[in-house]
């Protein structure tokens, strides 16, 4: 079922505010999906999710790729589930490097997972600009 990228009803939101595992599918070089676990935040006030990890990171690496012969940014998705609910956002990402943006989304993800992340010089955000979202909630 589709849903309003910036204006979900609150069941999908709520959804997304729950502490649930998640993944992210980036398209490798081949064209080939490459699927990770991952945390991920969702801002639908700014059309956003954000994903923080290591910048040697395969997920990386595919969306820099991506954004190479694409600038406009990766064509990714981030899913969750549990039982018959389950959730998908899928927009462009690329990689963010700015302090400042990092450390907002760190933020996020300690306020939805409960847990503030180690401190990591290597760290990066995926910004993904949403353009669909859907799910069963």
């Amino acid at each position: 079922m589709a849903t309003d990228v910036h204006h979900p009803d609150s069941a999908y939101l709520s959804f997304w505010r729950e502490r649930h595992l998640c993944t992210l599918t980036t398209p490798r070089p081949d064209g080939s999906p490459h699927v990770a676990p991952v945390g991920v935040t969702y801002d639908p006030e700014a059309g956003l999710a954000r994903v923080i990890c290591n910048r040697r990171s395969r997920k990386v690496a595919n969306i820099v790729a991506a954004v190479a012969a694409d600038p406009a940014g990766a064509r990714v998705a981030v899913c969750q589930l549990e039982g018959r609910r389950w959730a998908t956002l899928e927009g462009r990402a690329v990689v963010r490097t700015e302090p400042e943006l990092i450390a907002d989304a760190v933020e996020r993800y300690a306020e939805r997972y409960q847990r503030t992340p180690a401190p990591n010089p290597d760290r990066v955000l995926i910004e993904i600009r949403l353009t669909r979202a859907m799910g069963n909630t």
